[in-house]
């Protein structure tokens, strides 16, 4: 299906998006942006020239995917959430040279009005809570909520909270789908997707 890109929003020549996206009211996609297929991008959105997004992105209304921010499939950025790309900015001094990379891994939702302090991996299907501050590496499955942001559980890639300890060794049922989850230590991997 074909990209819809309202009236009122700009994609600068140049960037590429793949088919099926939804480009919104007031979205500014900047010439060196590198977007997947189905990706939607709500009201006041921008995106910066190095970034690339992969397939069924959702971008909720006013965020900024500044440069440096690299979104594999399926991530869910809620509305109002905070990328930055420089650790210590300064109005007088330029640190353009300075952009630190933050990938977030398929699959993880960051969820409304959380930040992603730059320089970070937010691991795959990772589930950031609304309004948590992020300042270090995010696990596969991990769920972080709290100023600082603390690993409070493990979500199911559903997106269901898993009966699990925050380390040690055990074994979860996701109930909507039936995917199997090993917790070995403090890693989470899917062991057998469900039927």
């Amino acid at each position: 299906m074909a990209t819809t890109i309202h009236p009122t929003a700009i994609v600068d020549e140049g960037a590429t998006l793949g088919d099926d996206c939804r480009v919104w009211h007031w979205v500014h996609i900047s010439a060196g942006a590198r977007i997947g297929a189905r990706c939607s991008f709500g009201q006041g959105v921008f995106v910066g020239n190095d970034v690339t997004i992969g397939d069924n992105v959702k971008i909720q209304n006013h965020v900024s995917v500044y440069d440096a921010v690299h979104l594999e499939a399926d991530v869910f950025c809620g509305p109002s959430m905070v990328f930055t790309n420089v650790y210590n900015p300064r109005s007088a001094i330029p640190r353009k040279g300075e952009y630190r990379e933050t990938m977030v891994k398929r699959g993880a939702t960051l969820g409304a009005n959380c930040t992603i302090v730059c320089g970070l991996t937010i691991g795959r299907y990772a589930f950031v809570g609304a309004g948590a501050v992020v300042q270090r590496d995010v696990p596969d499955f991990a769920l972080m909520l709290g100023v600082p942001a603390r690993q409070r559980g493990w979500m199911s890639r559903f997106g269901e909270r898993l009966e699990l300890p925050l380390t040690g060794h055990a074994d979860a049922v996701c109930p909507h789908t039936g995917d199997r989850y090993r917790l070995a230590g403090e890693r989470l991997t899917l062991i057998e997707p469900g039927p």
